[in-house]
C-alpha cells in the first residue's frame, strides 16, 4: 500500500470528485491499516463550515497495544545502529520532504487554516531543517570517561530511552512532529505518535514519507481521540517517554496519567507572552518585528505569541497607531491563496471561544477597541472560521483578555513608565514561554531580558524558533526542552554509569 496517502491527498488536492469521502489509513508496524473496531472519524476544513475532506480511523486500545508493541520489537535493532544508519534515513527524510514540499504545504493549508504564503510553506522549510540538523548531530549521542587512574575504566553510555509517545498539537503539526521525530528517531528510540484530531493529514503524508526510509515499526502514526487513543498512549506501561505539546489544561492530565507510573515526561503548554518596548526601539523595524511576535500570521494559535504589547507610555500611541496600521493592511482569507496573510481559526469550538474572549474585552469599562473585533456575519469570510485582527488598548492587567492565552488574533496593550512596573507586568502570569524585548541599549535589553520568567526570550526581533536553540518553558508553560541537541540528550536519552575493575 505504498504512497496510500500520497494518492489521496493529490486528489484531495486536486478536486476529484470523490477524495472527501476517502478514508485515510494509519502506519503500525510498516503496514497501512484501519482500526480494529472499525471506527473513523471525519476531517473537517476550516476554510469552509462543516466541510469534510477525509476520513481517519478512530484508534482504540487495541490499535495502541499493536503501535507499542510494534515500536518495542523494532527498537533495540534501530538502536543498535551506527549512528551513521540512523543519519543517514534522516537525511533522506529531509531530501523527501523538501521535494513533496508544496505538497505538504498545501495539505496543511487545508487541514488547519495555516495560510499556505506566510505560515505553511514556512513550516514545511523548518521541518526539513529539524531534520537535516538532528542526523547532522547524530554522533553526539556519546558518553564521557572519568580519569579514576590505572586501575579503573569508568565510562557513561547514552541510552535511547525506549518508545516515546509523541502527542501532537493541531497549531503547526509539521514542526512539532519536526521538534520530536528526528531527535527521538537520532537518539535510538522508536516512536508511536498521535496528530490532533483536528489535523491528522499532513502527518500522515510525513508518516509515509519517513516510512519509506525506517525499518517497519520504528516510526507509527496513530490516529484517534485524545480521550481513548491519546489516554491509552499515555497511560501503556510499554512507552517509556511521553512528549506532549498543547494546552496547559490537557498537559496537566497527561502529566499526572504518565506521572502515575513514572514515565519520562515532557511538556510544552500554553502561553500569554509580552512584548517589552522600551522608548528608544520605536524605528520601522519594531513594528515590523511586533508583527512577527503576534503570531497573527498564524492567526495568533502559537504558544509564543506576544499577546501583551507593554509599550512605554511616552511612546504608546506613536507605537500603537503605526502597529494598528499595518496589521490593518494584512489580508484575511481562504489559506489556499496566495494573497492570503491570515487563514482560517482551525475549528467551530476555538473560533467560538476567540470570539466570546473579544466580546469580554469589549464590555470591561474604559478599553479601547483599537482595531478589529468581532467576525464577519456576511460575505466570503463568513464561510468559514475567519476572524480579523483585533487589538485592545489601556486593558488592566487583572481582566480576562489580559491573563487568559485567547488562542486567536488577539492583541492586548497596556501602557507602563517604570521598568520595574514592566518587569511586574510581564511576569504577573502563570505562563513563561516566550517574551519579546524591544531596546537598542544592550545593557537594557539584556537586563530586562534577564528578569523576564520565560523559557525563551527574544531581543529586537519577533521571529520563531532557531534550529538548534532550547525549547520550552517554565511555570505553567511546560517543562522540557525540544529542538536542540541539548533538548535530545536530555529528554530522549538516558545515562548509564559504567564502572569496571582493571587487571594490573
Amino acid at each position: 500500500m505504498s504512497n496510500t496517502v500520497g494518492r489521496r491527498s493529490a486528489d484531495l488536492l486536486n478536486g476529484a470528485a470523490d477524495a472527501r469521502s476517502q478514508l485515510y489509513p494509519m502506519l503500525v508496524d510498516g503496514q497501512w491499516i484501519t482500526a480494529q473496531e472499525g471506527g473513523t472519524a471525519e476531517v473537517t476544513t476550516p476554510v469552509r463550515r462543516g466541510e469534510v475532506i477525509a476520513r481517519v480511523p478512530s484508534a482504540g486500545v487495541g490499535d495502541v497495544e499493536r503501535a507499542v508493541a510494534a515500536a518495542r520489537r523494532a527498537q533495540p535493532a534501530w538502536a543498535a545502529e551506527h549512528f551513521k544508519v540512523r543519519a543517514r534515513a534522516l537525511a533522506r527524510i529531509a531530501d523527501d520532504i523538501e521535494a513533496r514540499g508544496e505538497e505538504l504545504a498545501r495539505l496543511t493549508a487545508l487541514d488547519t487554516g495555516n495560510a499556505l504564503r506566510t505560515q505553511a510553506r514556512p513550516e514545511v522549510a523548518t521541518l526539513v531543517d529539524l531534520f537535516r540538523y538532528f542526523a547532522g548531530v547524530a554522533g553526539e549521542v556519546k558518553g564521557t570517561v572519568l580519569p579514576a587512574g590505572d586501575g579503573q575504566l569508568q565510562y557513561t553510555r547514552r541510552e535511547p530511552l525506549g518508545v516515546v509517545a509523541a502527542i501532537l498539537p493541531w497549531n503547526s503539526p509539521l514542526m512539532i512532529a519536526g521538534f520530536k521525530f528526528p531527535a527521538a528517531l537520532a537518539a535510538g528510540n522508536a516512536v508511536v505518535a498521535k496528530p490532533a484530531a483536528d489535523a491528522p493529514l499532513s502527518l500522515l503524508l510525513l508518516a509515509e514519507i519517513c516510512q519509506e526510509h525506517l525499518p517497519p515499526g520504528v516510526l507509527n502514526m496513530l490516529t484517534g481521540s485524545g480521550r481513548v487513543c491519546g489516554t491509552a498512549l499515555v497511560e501503556h506501561p510499554g512507552v517509556d517517554k511521553v512528549s506532549f505539546t498543547g494546552s496547559t489544561e490537557v498537559g496537566r492530565t497527561v502529566a499526572q496519567q504518565a506521572g502515575h507510573r513514572l514515565a519520562h515526561t515532557s511538556l510544552e503548554l500554553g502561553g500569554k507572552n509580552p512584548s517589552i518596548v522600551f522608548p528608544d526601539a520605536v524605528n520601522d523595524d519594531l513594528i515590523g518585528g511586533l508583527l512577527l511576535a503576534t503570531r497573527f500570521h498564524r492567526q495568533g494559535q502559537s504558544c509564543t505569541s506576544g499577546s501583551r504589547l507593554l509599550v512605554h507610555a511616552d511612546v504608546h500611541d506613536e507605537v500603537l497607531d503605526r502597529l494598528v496600521k499595518k496589521l490593518s493592511e494584512l489580508v484575511v482569507g481562504n489559506p489556499l491563496d496566495e494573497a492570503s496573510d491570515i487563514g482560517a481559526i482551525i475549528n467551530e469550538t476555538q473560533f467560538c471561544g476567540v470570539r466570546d474572549y473579544i466580546v469580554d474585552g469589549t464590555e470591561q469599562p474604559g478599553v479601547n477597541l483599537a482595531l478589529g473585533g468581532l467576525p464577519p456575519t456576511d460575505g466570503p469570510l463568513s464561510e468559514g472560521f475567519y476572524h480579523v485582527p483585533t487589538v485592545f488598548d489601556a486593558v488592566e492587567p487583572n481582566w480576562r483578555i489580559s491573563r487568559e492565552e485567547i488562542f486567536g488574533p488577539v492583541l492586548v496593550v497596556t501602557p507602563w513608565r517604570d521598568v520595574d512596573e514592566a518587569i511586574r507586568l510581564a511576569n504577573d502570569t502563570n505562563f513563561g514561554l516566550a517574551a519579546f524585548v524591544w531596546s537598542h541599549d544592550l545593557d537594557r535589553a539584556l537586563n530586562t531580558a534577564h528578569r523576564v520568567e520565560a523559557g525563551w526570550v527574544q531581543v529586537n526581533q519577533g521571529g520563531g524558533q532557531v534550529i538548534g536553540q532550547s525549547y520550552g518553558g517554565v511555570k505553567q508553560s511546560g517543562m522540557g526542552r525540544e529542538a536542540s541537541l541539548e533538548g535530545m540528550l536530555e529528554g530522549f536519552t538516558q545515562t548509564k554509569q559504567i564502572n569496571v575493575k582493571l587487571s594490573a
